[in-house]
């Protein structure tokens, strides 16, 4: 199976194990966690392009699981989130992972944040080193095996 194509069905995979627990999914360290992640993820290389920006927005407004919360909450959280990361990658970064690390108390919602890294990274079909480094981080700020997701 081609890379691409195993990117694609671990996105769906983790997609699929989202909406399964979408109802679980409804709390407000939950939301700020994902959000976190999502611009986690869409600035891993430490810049973001405004198509790149675009797309994780739209993603997030079409999620299932996501759509627990309003549209433009969550859109202006990400911008947030992802404003810290562009004005000072490593300084918003820290302050971004404290937002991830608020799922840590519910298990549940810890690894869907993780699950949601990973479709938002996949999401284009090539989730790339930098971005699995930051799952991965993420993953210890959750304290999750990274290898639990393939990373």
């Amino acid at each position: 199976m081609a890379l691409w194509d195993r990117i694609k069905e671990s996105a769906q995979t983790m997609q699929t194990q989202l909406e399964a627990k979408k109802n679980d999914l409804k709390s407000g360290s939950f939301r700020d966690a994902s959000m976190a992640m999502c611009a986690l993820v869409a600035a891993a290389d430490g810049t973001i392009e405004p198509a790149e920006r675009q797309r994780v927005a739209q993603l997030i407004a079409t999620n299932e699981v996501l759509k627990n919360f309003a549209a433009d909450d969550l859109q202006r959280r990400f911008d947030d989130y992802l404003n810290k990361l562009t004005t000072d990658f490593a300084f918003g970064k820290v302050s971004v992972l404290q937002e991830v690390a608020k799922a840590k108390k519910k298990p549940a919602e810890a690894r869907a944040v993780i699950q949601i890294g990973i479709v938002i990274g996949g999401a284009d079909g090539d989730f790339d080193k930098t971005e699995q480094a930051v799952v991965r981080e993420a993953c210890f700020t959750l304290d999750l095996p990274p290898h639990e997701f393939d990373l």
